[in-house]
């Protein structure tokens, strides 16, 4: 058996990045940052994010930087190779299957705009 489900809840660190591809298919991705709770302070930790089809169109029209955001998504890893070394690389990424807008219109509205860990 195998699991592979993450759930997040955070604010969106910049206005969605959207691409519409010739097929019709639209792609959408964000960053998401999400409070960790340590001893000190409150650290928030990154989370790179892409959406697909409607759910990337929802995104589009209405999230924007410093929306309050939930999502579940799996994780997986992008790979390429670096055009100057020729060495493999990868990152972390979640792929959305699930959004939910969360906070208010007005909220969005006021463009949390400062995504500074000292405002989270």
């Amino acid at each position: 058996m195998s699991i592979n489900v993450v759930t997040l809840v955070g604010r969106v660190g910049g206005d969605p990045d959207i691409r519409y591809f010739e097929t019709g298919t639209v792609k959408c991705q964000l960053t998401l940052a999400v409070n960790r709770r340590t001893r000190n302070s409150d650290q928030p930790d990154w989370f790179n994010l892409e959406l697909w089809g409607k759910t990337a169109e929802v995104a589009g029209n209405y999230v924007r930087k410093g929306s309050l955001i939930g999502v579940k998504g799996a994780l997986k890893f992008d790979t390429w190779s670096d055009r100057q070394t020729g060495a493999s690389r990868s990152k972390p990424v979640i792929q959305v299957e699930q959004l939910e807008l969360l906070g208010s219109k007005r909220d969005n509205e006021a463009g949390m705009s400062d995504m500074s860990p000292d405002n989270f």
